[in-house]
């Protein structure tokens, strides 16, 4: 009888565990219950011009926050060189937000995001209070650079964004423990990081 540890799954049983929900028509739907539109996209690639700059400021602050945790901070440090992939890979999707394209590929890089945090096994209780240090340098920005009847178009437009960001990941996060729940691992932590793992090897 296999165990938790060498988990096994195969044909129909494992289709039925990759993607539950499409990400693209998740963000559809996101999309329409944030009410954000074609106006907002155009409105964020504009703000890139004076938000992209700050990626390295913000990602400074948001893997401090992080790594003054100690479970955090030890699982950041565990391999050599991490710290410095992470912060090209944040500065990478911080550029994102301010792209102005947000389609069914930018949801699959989203679900990607959550489920390599979650094979480090930081989990939504840690990227969720990250995300709000994000949200807090990047509006702190916008009231410094923009004008004052500017702010408010540009703050409406980044908080309906980071509205559907989160709700992208907690997806990923939601599809990786439902997986590693059903090959065996009972404690949440390991089945949210083992599920993330098979995953990401499908993928």
């Amino acid at each position: 009888m296999r165990g938790p540890a060498s988990p096994a799954w195969t044909g129909r049983a494992r289709d039925r565990y990759i993607c539950p929900v499409d990400p693209g028509e998740l963000l559809d739907l996101l999309k329409r219950r944030t009410g954000f539109t074609e106006a907002h996209a155009a409105l964020l690639r504009e703000l890139g011009e004076v938000m992209v700059p700050i990626a390295h400021e913000v990602a400074l602050a948001f893997y401090d926050y992080l790594g003054r945790d100690p479970e955090l901070g030890a699982l950041l440090h565990a391999e050599p060189g991490r710290v410095e992939r992470l912060y090209r890979t944040f500065a990478r999707w911080y550029g994102e937000l301010f792209s102005g394209v947000y389609d069914r590929a930018y949801a699959e890089r989203r679900r990607r995001i959550g489920l390599v945090h979650a094979r480090l096994g930081i989990g939504p209780r840690a990227m969720i209070p990250a995300m709000g240090i994000v949200q807090e340098l990047s509006l702190e920005h916008m009231r410094m650079a923009l004008r004052g009847h500017e702010v408010y178009s540009a703050v409406e437009a980044f908080e309906k964004l980071v509205a559907m960001e989160v709700a992208l990941i907690e997806e990923s996060y939601l599809e990786a423990l439902s997986l590693g729940l059903s090959l065996g691992h009972r404690d949440l932590t390991q089945a949210l990081k083992e599920g993330a793992s098979a995953l990401l090897s499908r993928a």
